[in-house]
């Protein structure tokens, strides 16, 4: 079941085509604390498909919007996918020939990343009115969806039968052609959710992630990752503002706030504010959770430590586990001068967990799917690309606001 989960970065060069977010913890608690009715709906919020919570409402193709051409259409795939999963310039990608499917209002291709050393395929399809980018696959229904829904994934994602997978009955969802599903995987761990669709007319499921071709991914960035009150370095009036987000016990994402702290901020000093954001991977992290609790906390408690705290966090990364993580987190608030009784007070009654919680919706809002995830000026960088890749891309950052 990893293999549909969110996973911290280790190279930023496989598309996701299919994606069962690990925002499990965050449903479970959310649930914790509303009524049962309420409790559901927040959790489905939660962890939606990447593709809907990124691009929701879809829009609709309308008459004044004229069609492309082939070869525009395959040039927009491209450029939405390189945009929309920050995929380095460094890596290719080309799209196979558009043919028909097994549904009339779907048009299936490959979608190609090669890196040099390596090559990955993706099945994609894309409607014929152009609105619609699934990264997946389309199926035909034979007779009973939810169960035909529920096997696809087993079959695609090997999940064994001692893995509890259910289905809601279909409904209306924000893409007018399409009926939604909300899949539920049942395990050792808390439950996790993500929606699946089946066409209108039921005869194919889309067993995928589904993006609206409409919505530019940057812009979609821009307008939601907030910026104002936030943890951050450099000044709020930069240029360019560089967002994180990170999982405190992901390696990657140690060397990313290293090189971010220590060299971007220094050599773009008065051009750049770097904002963090929280993002912990708990199905894959076993003390990442309490380590965002804490960072949260010390915001709250004394802001100035923050930045000087998280970094102590990465710097001691390798000593940290579940048994010390608590301890250690109240010590190293302690050292800078946040006052220990609070701080204690603050991670064990989770005081710090809504603001977590809307850290980690925002990043599944505009397609965080691994750690770490880096927006500049709106565009998305996966992984810990070069020093060369990411200095060029704060510098356009910096040519274009001019």
């Amino acid at each position: 079941m990893n293999g549909m989960m969110r996973k911290e970065n280790r190279s930023g060069l496989i598309l996701v085509g299919l994606v069962l977010l690990a925002g499990a913890f965050l449903a479970g608690q959310v649930q914790q604390r509303t009524s049962p009715a309420g409790g559901a709906r927040r959790a489905r919020n939660t962890a939606v498909s990447a593709g809907k919570a990124s691009n929701a409402p879809a829009a609709g193709r309308t008459a004044a919007t004229p069609r492309l051409s082939e070869d525009a259409l395959r040039n927009k795939i491209l450029q939405y996918v390189r945009e929309r999963f920050g995929v380095p310039a460094n890596v290719i990608l080309t799209l196979g020939a558009l043919t028909p499917s097994v549904h009339p209002d779907f048009l299936q291709t490959t979608i190609v990343s090669d890196n040099g050393k390596e090559k990955h395929n993706n099945n994609a399809y894309v409607t014929t009115d152009q609105t619609l980018l699934v990264i997946g696959n389309v199926v035909p229904v034979k007779s009973d969806p939810k169960a035909e829904i529920i096997e696809n994934l087993r079959t695609q994602f090997k999940i064994p039968a001692t893995t509890r997978l259910t289905a809601t009955d279909f409904r209306p969802s924000s893409y007018p052609t399409l009926l939604a599903t909300t899949v539920t995987l049942s395990g050792d761990k808390q439950p996790q959710v993500q929606d699946f669709y089946m066409t209108k007319d039921g005869r194919s499921l889309v067993v995928g992630s589904v993006f609206s071709l409409a919505v530019d991914p940057r812009l979609h960035a821009l307008r939601t990752i907030k910026t104002a009150d936030q943890p951050r370095l450099g000044p709020a009036n930069a240029p360019v503002t560089i967002v994180e987000y990170s999982d405190l016990q992901c390696p990657m994402c140690s060397r990313m706030h290293d090189f971010l702290e220590n060299d971007v901020v220094k050599k773009y000093a008065g051009k750049v504010q770097v904002v963090f954001k929280e993002f912990p991977l708990p199905s894959i992290h076993d003390w990442t959770l309490i380590g965002s609790l804490a960072n949260q906390c010390v915001y709250q408690l004394n802001p100035p430590a923050y930045v000087p705290f998280r970094s102590m966090v990465y710097k001691n990364q390798a000593s940290i586990n579940a048994m010390n993580v608590r301890d250690l987190m109240i010590s190293y608030g302690e050292q800078l001068g946040v006052d220990r009784l609070r701080l204690a007070a603050c991670i064990d009654s989770k005081a710090s967990l809504p603001q977590v919680e809307v850290n980690f919706r925002e990043g599944q809002a505009v397609g965080v799917q691994s750690t770490p995830t880096t927006f500049i000026n709106g565009r998305m960088i996966v992984g810990m690309p070069t020093v060369d890749a990411f200095y060029k891309t704060i510098d356009e950052a910096l040519q274009t606001r001019k």
